[in-house]
């Protein structure tokens, strides 16, 4: 009986010791995912040219900043995966772009709850769910999957399509999509994918100006508010964990903060 006693409080205290170890886990991939000095805690991915392989400097780490120059297609992904969490990510666009968007609006993009492998989604991006990051259209949200129903997103959209894309309302009819995007809800209708472009109501400040941006990933919801208003919004999320991804897409950026709490 004693050593059947024993045997149970082993197992017991192996139970209590698992859990304290995996909440410690998660306690320490919390608060600033980048540390101002390199870029510790990420890898990068280009097209064409795999995993942390970066000859060209496309990303580097200048005066406490993630400096993106854009001049190639690719991303500086996450070691770790995420879920439940508060993302804060402060930027501002730098002045060069790169063909073949030279003359094209500014763009770039934060992919959460990015799965699967390296380059799956055109040889560049992990399958995930992207708040845009793009002259005139930062807040919107897309689905980068496969086209299948383990990428998805739930909305509240506006009766009316915008240029043929959903437009986010709040209240608005729920739909669900499999691929594609749901605008941010005051996206100009006449947008145009052009450099400078701004609509009349962006809440985006203007180039060379910091912006906030908060991904808050709650279950399966996502919110995203930009300069402190909810921009965009969705629930039904799959995947709802996964890594975190920061795009080069032919244009320059620099990031001072991104920093995650959990939830």
């Amino acid at each position: 009986m004693r050593q059947i006693f024993h045997l149970c409080f082993l197992f017991l205290l192996l139970i209590v010791t698992g859990c304290q170890t995996a909440a410690q886990s998660t306690n320490a991939t919390a608060g600033k995912l980048f540390n101002g000095k390199n870029l510790d805690g990420w890898y990068t991915f280009l097209q064409n040219r795999g995993r942390d392989n970066d000859p060209k400097k496309v990303f580097t780490v200048q005066n406490g900043m993630i400096r993106v120059s854009g001049e190639e297609w690719g991303c500086i992904t996450t070691n770790d995966e995420y879920a439940n969490y508060k993302l804060v990510v402060e930027f501002k666009w730098g002045t060069k772009t790169f063909a073949p968007r030279v003359n094209n609006a500014m763009d770039n993009g934060i992919l959460l709850h990015s799965t699967g492998a390296d380059g799956a989604f055109d040889g560049t991006w992990m399958h995930s769910i992207e708040c845009q990051i793009i002259e005139g259209g930062t807040g919107d949200l897309l689905v980068v999957g496969d086209e299948t129903p383990q990428f998805a997103l739930t909305s509240a959209v506006a009766k009316e399509k915008q240029n043929g894309t959903y437009i986010f309302q709040p209240g608005g009819s729920p739909v669900t999509i499999n691929g594609g995007r749901i605008n941010w809800f005051d996206r100009a209708a006449e947008w145009q994918d052009v450099k400078g472009f701004r609509g009349k109501g962006d809440i985006e400040k203007p180039v060379g100006e910091w912006n906030r941006i908060e991904c808050i990933a709650k279950g399966d919801s996502i919110d995203i508010m930009l300069n402190g208003v909810l921009v965009n919004q969705a629930h039904d999320v799959k995947p709802a964990k996964g890594k975190i991804q920061i795009q080069s897409e032919g244009a320059e950026i620099f990031f001072r903060r991104v920093e995650l709490t959990p939830l």
